[in-house]
């Protein structure tokens, strides 16, 4: 269920706009509301900002007919303060989520009108899943309140959220956000303004191969979803790569980058983070340390956890079929 907060009940913010009523506009909109936050929405013009706050009134309506929202979130929608342009929106917000088409030239002019009427103390986040922060920073004139908010479809339900500070931002804007996202129940990443971030540029690569294995012939778009569905995306809920590679063995992942660089080419040979750490007989979970240091009780707490929560999810999933 999405968690739910008294109105007033986080210091800050208590006031936000968001501006662009997409599929991610609607969704964090739901978000902020439930977490009792004063949420002033609007998209490109007037009419299309009222249709927003009614398809956002429909979308809550829908969640909590499915058990998944509390019906105090569609009293809270009804009473939303009137916004139709970007200055009545953004004048006392104490956020400001710009969340409009992903192109720079889109952005920008967005970006400077939020500007020219956001309060000095106003922070400003971005929604984009690959544009470079310093970029969409640069004509700012106050930079160091502006940073990257990535948040992933389904907003409401993803819990993970990139957040990318510019060369500028101040650390303390980057400390306020987190601290915020925390507390409405969701997990933000800090991370770099490199192309695509992390997560994109991991999804991406996932995406890249999958296709290549269809192209190949030698698995069906069926049998590739089935695999990475039921094979390491069954892990990937509770650990990420890095630490399930220590589980299974660095030494193992080298020799397996070996025949697949022998079979599918460069792209695959062994990074060298990776063969340094089997250089050094850090193997993983195994040997006490690989991308990360175990002792031997935290080794032994790590893996009985990690079967437990594969037990558990293994049952849920039969469950819901």
């Amino acid at each position: 269920m999405l968690k739910t907060l008294p109105v007033g009940a986080l210091a800050w913010p208590r006031r936000a706009a968001i501006i662009g009523a997409g599929t991610m506009g609607l969704g964090v909109a739901e978000c902020w509301v439930a977490a009792g936050v004063t949420v002033a929405l609007v998209d490109a013009a007037p009419e299309q900002s009222r249709q927003a706050r009614a398809r956002l009134a429909a979308r809550v309506q829908a969640h909590v007919g499915a058990g998944l929202v509390d019906p105090a979130v569609s009293e809270r929608v009804a009473h939303m303060p009137p916004a139709d342009d970007i200055a009545s929106a953004v004048g006392d917000a104490d956020l400001v989520f710009e969340a409009v088409f992903e192109r720079i030239d889109v952005k920008r002019p967005v970006l400077d009108a939020i500007e020219a009427a956001a309060r000095p103390a106003a922070l400003i986040a971005s929604n984009t899943s690959s544009l470079p922060i310093d970029d969409l920073a640069a004509e700012l004139r106050l930079p160091q309140r502006f940073f990257g908010m990535h948040w992933f479809n389904p907003p409401e339900w993803t819990p993970g959220i990139e957040i990318i500070p510019a060369r500028a931002t101040d650390p303390q804007a980057i400390e306020q956000a987190r601290g915020f996202l925390s507390a409405i129940g969701k997990r933000p990443i800090v991370v770099g303004s490199g192309p695509g971030f992390v997560a994109n540029r991991i999804q991406v690569a996932l995406l890249r191969e999958a296709l290549a294995c269809v192209e190949d012939g030698i698995a069906s778009p069926e049998a590739v979803d089935e695999v990475v569905r039921s094979c390491f995306g069954f892990r990937l809920p509770f650990f990420g790569p890095l630490q399930i590679a220590d589980m299974a063995g660095l030494d193992v992942y080298r020799d397996v980058l070996g025949v697949l660089e022998r079979g599918l080419g460069e792209r695959f040979s062994v990074p060298p983070a990776l063969g340094a750490q089997v250089e050094q007989g850090r193997f993983g979970t195994k040997t006490g340390g690989g991308f990360f240091d175990y002792t031997p009780e935290q080794r032994d707490q790590l893996l009985l956890a990690r079967d437990r929560y594969y037990a558990a999810l293994g049952d849920l999933l039969a469950q819901l079929g």
